[in-house]
């Protein structure tokens, strides 16, 4: 049978999701426990993103063919007994024998979470803490700048194709929380990093939109390269193609979409 399912993950101590071959990997994990479960057997599991280190998700989406003997609901319980605490899988889906969750998705949304308040050890876990006061609104107007069909080399790592489209680049603010979500068909590596560390310069006046609009010119990355820390980026929602033609998202690219 082959399956998919939603997997929210703690992205602390991973070294990314994408197996490595030194360190502890989300893939890495979900790979041994379905080895377990199979006495050995291996199964390979695919990502609808590879998210990098210290990055977290609510909403990626895998898919993996097993051949064992339990069915969707010994197989979930299974899965649910043995996966690590910092690791979670969603309701298994049956799926086409061919789907593949990385070439499937239409668009993936991320949000990067910025803690405005007093220094706070818990929310700062998954929250980039900053004392500095943020005009979040030439940061939205700033993003705005970003959606549609471009060239991202300025925010990403070189890539022998670099168009990418932004459905949605958005920023808020309740109290003392920003967040800044951002909607795409795929990203280059370290991209979505890229653009919040260019909104968050704009957000503290050290840059302009008409730098933001010259860095996305320019074939050097943009701001000297800044990206923002890791840990306030969440995977959130992958949408997928129904038969209609319309999206469907699971959760809360081609082969190079990476973290972002």
């Amino acid at each position: 049978m082959r399956y998919r399912a939603r997997v929210e993950y703690d992205g602390t101590d991973f070294g990314g999701f994408q197996v490595q071959p030194a360190g502890r990997t989300v893939q890495g994990e979900l790979e041994a426990t379905l080895a377990r479960i199979t006495g050995g057997a291996p199964v390979r599991i695919l990502g609808a993103g590879r998210t990098d280190a210290g990055v977290h998700a609510t909403g990626q989406v895998i898919a993996f063919t097993y051949v064992g003997r339990l069915g969707r609901e010994g197989l979930s319980r299974a899965l649910d007994a043995l996966l690590p605490r910092d690791i979670a899988l969603g309701t298994l889906e049956r799926v086409a024998p061919d789907f593949r969750p990385r070439s499937a998705a239409r668009w993936r949304e991320y949000r990067y979470t910025i803690w405005t308040g007093p220094r706070s050890p818990l929310r700062e876990r998954y929250a980039l803490g900053i004392r500095d006061r943020l005009d979040t609104e030439a940061m939205a107007s700033a993003g705005r700048l970003l959606v549609g069909r471009h060239d991202f080399s300025a925010f990403g790592a070189t890539h022998r194709q670099p168009i990418r489209s932004l459905r949605g680049v958005r920023v808020r603010r309740n109290g003392r929380t920003v967040t800044i979500d951002v909607l795409g068909d795929a990203f280059l590596r370290q991209m979505v990093r890229s653009i919040v560390a260019a909104l968050l310069r704009i957000g503290r006046g050290e840059a302009t939109m008409e730098d933001l609009v010259i860095a996305m010119r320019s074939p050097r990355r943009a701001f000297s390269g800044a990206i923002a820390p890791p840990h306030g980026l969440c995977l959130r929602r992958v949408s997928f193609a129904t038969e209609s033609g319309e999206g469907t998202r699971q959760g809360s690219d081609d082969d190079d979409d990476q973290d972002l």
